[in-house]
């Protein structure tokens, strides 16, 4: 009988470009009618009127002209100025929004990160007061932040937050602080009166703040310490909004240097105060209140960057595919005309890292935002639950000193079968909102840092090739995707609320911890189990790089250099720093992975994406491994730096030659074992019997005591990049074939 011919299927792969059902359910909040809501709403804000006046030059100038003015009306008709706020001051989304404003930020920013700046620094100057303000000081601003219905004649308020000092202390660090508080007048029986001196650098949306939440210090004995201070625009005393930096980035963004000279109450010190002793006593420090803020809105900064990187892909594919279109070459029909540059696999390979970056960047920033949103109204339970007894301060750390073994153990149980796991005692674990509270913040601590450190440091890196791939279109105004604004952009988000040091050196301290390190272990075993059920997406690779990660960290917290002296302390950040960069690749890299396995499964069960869901999950797993590869590429690179960079390097010295060959001793061994001189040489030291010696810098080093540790997962890992090529081959033919629109649909 003869054979007969079976007709395999083609492999799917990518149709369309990312549908925003698809992305939805990717990034968790296919659920959240309000965030698919207030998603449409501020696309056609950022791809209309902020579209437009980038389109018209509205970045040419630093002044805050008429133009720019106009968008802040335009963002309180869309609901944007309001997604901050509680549903009881105006706001319309119950509950914590991290999620929201990322979900704000990224749709400004895929057309100006300027324009979301102008949005996000409001929430920034309000946040103060929502996160440490007094009940009476919340009730007070916040429903005056929220934009004046229709009708309502009252002026909008619009707030801006005031921490850094002018030039010296400008970016020096923010304990150091220039601005300063004395006691004007405190009369008997009668709250006091502040004097306010305060002159700000870099402040956004002074043009057209009239409230500013300002970082003070203390320069009255009568005062102790430093605090956030509430100002006014109608406060007696100086309000100068200040002369508009001569910023290149951002500009559709308000950035000043204001002067403030004012007299205020005391019942503006942000979080209140208590008097001992005749000593006012603010009771929380500028740098409390700044961490409770920052950590948050790091995420949002981080995002801006992502999504300038996701929203390069489209006019980089039309550009490359155009690029010889017109010439007499290129005929309709033709390879050259219909895929230009696309040609050539060096483009694809380059969009390809471009594309693969932008989605880790964001799948780490949208899941920081959601973490944040499980640790808020935990963070209160626990501010209520010490409130209550009465703790404060070091006694307060202690308490959450106490809930580490409990949070270990309970992250120890839930990794363990069902079946066999003490259920009894995981049930009272996880009954102490203290335990999951623990966990979570343990995990954010890291996150928030490393969100802000890569997703704005190397996207910057790889947004010059987004713009480099644009050839002579990257460096024109009026290049597609305004992708030049976009690059120089980047450039200060990097170090917006911290630049890339402050970063590391919270994850120096934060990534050590022994709650996130218990965590961190669980993911490796769980990247192993993906890996088994989804071999292409690159989880074997990652949880090996893991995995040889916090074997160097471990090592390198006891190992010493070659002088004797401990490597891993916080001085060293020639180590610790390294370190923390190849923590970032990783957790940006599983969370990439974790988007794409969850879009699969909750995929299946939306119609609304079953036709798009095959090819999408099969070329996004590739860019996961693409992105697991690089990861690991780089995590093995510093933990080889590190690990053995800091021994020294043998010289030719007696003792250092103990274990080198000498020729005299080979010849008499070949007399007993013929061969074992020419089978050492090449692999072993060999001197001469007139102590000559191989021409380089000594005998090469021993590492017997890293064959069974460091090298074995070493070589271990370099085997599991198995398939990465392919996988990059597969996506950068996806690249040629994708469906893009006609035209890009910005600027409406």
């Amino acid at each position: 009988m003869a054979a007969t011919a079976t007709a395999t299927a083609p492999a799917p792969t990518l149709q369309t470009l990312p549908s925003d059902q698809l992305r939805a359910l990717q990034w968790r909040f296919a659920e959240r009618f309000e965030l698919i809501m207030l998603v449409q709403a501020v696309r056609p804000v950022a791809r209309g009127p902020v579209a437009r006046l980038v389109a018209q030059g509205g970045r040419s100038t630093h002044d805050w002209t008429a133009g720019k003015n106009a968008l802040l009306a335009v963002y309180d008709e869309a609901g944007i100025s309001a997604a901050f706020l509680d549903t009881k001051h105006g706001g319309f989304i119950e509950g914590p929004k991290n999620l929201a404003l990322a979900l704000v930020a990224f749709e400004l920013s895929w057309v100006d990160a300027g324009a979301a700046t102008c949005s996000l620094a409001s929430n920034l100057g309000v946040a103060p007061i929502h996160e440490r303000g007094t009940p009476e000081q919340v009730a007070h601003y916040m429903p005056l932040v929220c934009p004046p219905a229709p009708g309502d004649s009252r002026e909008a308020t619009r707030v801006a937050f005031a921490l850094t000092e002018p030039i010296p202390f400008v970016g020096v660090e923010t304990g150091l602080l220039g601005g300063k508080m004395r006691i004007a007048t405190w009369e008997d029986g009668q709250a006091p009166v502040l004097h306010i001196d305060k002159r700000g650098r870099f402040i956004t949306n002074m043009d057209f703040a009239n409230v500013v939440t300002a970082a003070v210090d203390s320069a009255d004995p009568r005062i102790k310490g430093s605090c956030i201070v509430i100002l006014e625009k109608t406060d007696p005393g100086l309000w100068d909004s200040g002369v508009p930096t001569r910023k290149m980035v951002h500009q559709l963004s308000s950035t000043c240097d204001p002067v403030f000279n004012l007299t205020v109450p005391a019942s503006r010190i942000v979080g209140g105060y208590t008097v001992k002793d005749g000593v006012l006593i603010p009771n929380f420090s500028h740098s409390e209140i700044i961490e409770a803020v920052f950590r948050r809105t790091r995420v949002t900064v981080g995002l801006m960057t992502s999504a300038k990187l996701l929203s390069s892909i489209e006019p980089i594919i039309r550009y490359q595919r155009s690029r010889f279109r017109g010439g007499e070459t290129g005929t309709p029909g033709s390879p050259r005309y219909d895929l230009g540059l696309q040609t050539k696999p060096d483009v694809l390979h380059r969009l390809v890292d471009i594309w693969a970056t932008g989605e880790a960047g964001a799948a780490l920033g949208f899941a920081t935002a959601r973490l944040f949103d499980c640790l808020d109204p935990l963070d209160r339970a626990k501010d209520r639950l010490f409130a209550e007894q009465g703790l404060t301060g070091r006694s307060a750390l202690k308490a959450l000193a106490k809930i580490q073994q409990d949070a270990t153990d309970c992250i120890e149980l839930r990794r363990q079968p069902e079946a066999t796991r003490d259920q009894a005692r995981l049930a009272l674990l996880e009954s102490n909102p203290l335990v999951e509270y623990a966990i979570l913040d343990a995990q954010a601590n890291v996150f928030c840092p490393a969100c802000k450190l890569w997703n704005t440091g190397h996207g910057a890196t790889i947004m010059r090739e987004a713009v480099s791939l644009m050839g002579g279109y990257g460096i024109t105004e009026d290049c597609p995707g305004f992708l030049p604004h976009k690059w120089m952009d980047a450039q200060l988000e990097a170090t917006y609320e911290g630049p890339e040091a402050v970063q590391r050196r919270q994850l120096s301290v934060t990534m050590t911890n022994g709650l996130f390190l218990a965590q961190f272990e669980g993911w490796i075993k769980d990247l192993k189990a993906i890996a088994a059920e989804h071999p292409g997406t690159g989880a074997c690779v990652l949880g090996s790089a893991m995995a040889l990660w916090l074997w160097s960290v471990r090592h390198l917290q006891t190992a010493t250099d070659a002088n004797g002296a401990r490597l891993y302390q916080s001085n060293r950040q020639g180590i610790t720093f390294p370190l923390a960069d190849a923590l970032c690749w990783l957790i940006a890299s599983r969370q990439q992975i974790l988007d794409v396995v969850d879009l699969g499964t909750a995929g299946e069960a939306d119609p609304a994406v079953a036709d798009e869901l095959p090819g999408a999950l099969a070329f996004l797993s590739d860019l996961c491994h693409v992105q697991a590869a690089r990861a690991a590429g780089e995590t093995a690179r510093i933990c080889s730096e590190l690990v053995f960079g800091y021994n020294q390097h043998p010289a030719w010295t007696a003792q250092a030659c103990a274990a080198c060959y000498d020729t005299a001793d080979l010849d008499h061994l070949e007399g007993i074992m013929p061969g074992i001189a020419s089978g050492t040489r090449g692999v072993a030291d060999i001197i001469s019997t007139d102590q000559a010696h191989p021409a380089k810098a000594g005998p090469c080093p021993d590492t017997s005591r890293f064959q069974s540790s460091f090298l074995r997962m070493r070589s271990k890992l370099d085997g599991c990049l198995y398939g990465f090529g392919l996988a990059k081959d597969r996506a950068a033919n996806a690249l040629t074939t994708v469906m893009i629109p006609e035209a890009l649909d910005y600027p409406q």
